[in-house]
């Protein structure tokens, strides 16, 4: 039986919006319009709503729309409990255009700042620049972290390679290619096994002195 063109298409989940405002008709207003805009919403009346919803499990919210004055919990607290804990983007809501207030929400790492009342024809194209900067924000982290983590691989690979290029002798391509088949015949990544030889290193320095040896590896 021939499948519709309709179940052939995979289904994508709508990116989702957490959005915290103690006015319920604010709450309403903005939600509609997002998700006529095609996206999830999710509401909370206080920070500690919000944070009970997070912390409940189930899908993370793509950014979160925060009112910067609410009772008990304000926006600027709730935003970096939500990064510290969540790693959530977020953007601010605010009746004042407070320079200060701006400057805090900009040093917190806000992707977006909204001021009331909101011209909701705006709404939708400003979460989705928000999100657009969110996501750019985070593959930078993610490409840093991927050089950061190559950068260590690749270092301690040069200081495996000159423990065994001094403990037998050998110039550095025969002790790089050695280190590299042993890796293959064992199927392990060459960087556990520069790891292992380091930390070897590690364990006969600590004889070195003892011996009135030169260490096998300098630091």
């Amino acid at each position: 039986m021939k499948e519709s063109a309709d179940a052939a298409v995979p289904s994508f989940p709508r990116r989702m919006v957490l959005l915290v405002d103690d006015d319920i008709l604010i709450l309403g207003l903005l939600s509609k319009h997002l998700e006529m805009g095609g996206f999830e919403v999710r509401i909370a009346t206080s920070g500690a709503m919000a944070l009970d919803m997070v912390a409940g499990g189930g899908r993370e919210p793509d950014l979160a729309l925060l009112d910067v004055q609410m009772p008990g919990m304000d926006g600027i607290v709730l935003a970096a409990r939500l990064q510290s804990g969540y790693g959530i983007p977020f953007m601010f809501l605010s009746a004042t255009h407070d320079a200060g207030i701006v400057a805090q929400a900009t040093d917190g790492g806000a992707v977006g700042y909204l001021v009331k009342p909101v011209d909701v024809a705006n709404i939708v194209p400003s979460v989705r620049a928000a999100m657009a900067r969110a996501d750019e924000i985070r593959g930078l982290r993610n490409s840093e972290s991927r050089l950061t983590l190559a950068l260590n691989a690749g270092r301690e690979t040069g200081m495996a390679v000159g423990v065994l290029m001094e403990r037998y002798r050998t110039d550095r391509d025969s002790a790089f290619r050695i280190m590299r088949e042993h890796a293959r015949s064992r199927q392990r990544k060459l960087n556990d096994v520069a790891l292992e030889i380091l930390e070897s290193a590690e364990s006969l320095n600590r004889f070195s002195a003892a011996f009135g040896a030169e260490p096998v590896l300098k630091k």
